[in-house]
């Protein structure tokens, strides 16, 4: 058994740099990733995320050309392969930096693999059992899926980001922040995009002139909306997908 003064779980937004901060206060400290170095944010979240949405803003600005007196002859066309290629390389940027920067830190040692507690201070990793004091749960969270939708070929926020090809018709279950940047994007990029919304709203959160504004923007951009529907159930038709 493998003993440390901290254990942090996740290297996520908070892990790494408590980790840094713990190590430079003089403590051992073992740091455990079960998949991707950085996250959330840096994988499936932010970081990718914003690096679509520009691609997509640069094609919305494109098609509006003529309305800043700028002609584009022909049609915009977007390559949803260099598009995705683009995004990988700027996440892979950040992970694999961080990566690097964890695994070069004096007395923080990194150990790949999924964490289970055995014990209220004791951790297995793989073949590893790891022991601390304190440990710290930095862990993400995953899509919630409907009930009905078993045998469907669904995408998530984070599968999402594994297509290189644009669909004819995107169905975004689910009217909030994600679901919305989500729809915006592939609308621009040259997607059908209907979202379906089991409140009468769009974020919910928000106050209701916030929810009423973002729906006439992304309303003028041919995003279709099913407010107060629940998606019951889907099946496959074929490769298509009816809800």
């Amino acid at each position: 058994m493998k003993q440390y003064d901290s254990i942090v779980i996740g290297t996520g937004q908070a892990g790494p740099s408590l980790a840094a901060r713990l190590v430079a206060e003089g403590e051992k400290v073992a740091i455990i990733e079960r998949k991707l170095f950085g996250g959330t944010c840096v994988n499936t979240g932010c970081t990718p995320t914003k690096t679509l949405v520009a691609s997509a803003r640069a094609a919305h600005i494109a098609r509006r050309g003529a309305e800043f007196g700028v002609m584009v002859g022909g049609d915009i066309i977007v390559d949803m392969k260099k598009v995705k290629d683009r995004k990988d390389g700027v996440v892979r940027q950040s992970n694999e930096g961080l990566e690097r920067w964890l695994k070069g830190l004096d007395n923080l040692h990194v150990f790949e693999g999924h964490a289970r507690f055995i014990d209220s201070h004791i951790i297995q990793v793989a073949e590893e059992t790891l022991q601390a004091e304190r440990i710290f749960i930095n862990v993400g969270g995953r899509a919630r899926i409907p009930h009905g939708f078993d045998e469907v070929k669904f995408l998530t926020n984070s599968t999402i980001m594994d297509i290189d090809f644009l669909p004819a018709h995107l169905i975004v279950v689910g009217g909030s922040y994600i679901g919305l940047e989500f729809a915006q994007m592939y609308k621009r990029f040259g997607s059908n995009v209907t979202i379906i919304e089991m409140y009468d709203r769009l974020v919910q959160r928000e106050d209701e002139d916030v929810s009423k504004t973002l729906k006439e923007i992304l309303e003028k951009e041919g995003i279709k909306f099913r407010l107060k529907d629940e998606c019951l159930k889907g099946r496959m038709d074929g490769d298509q997908v009816i809800v």
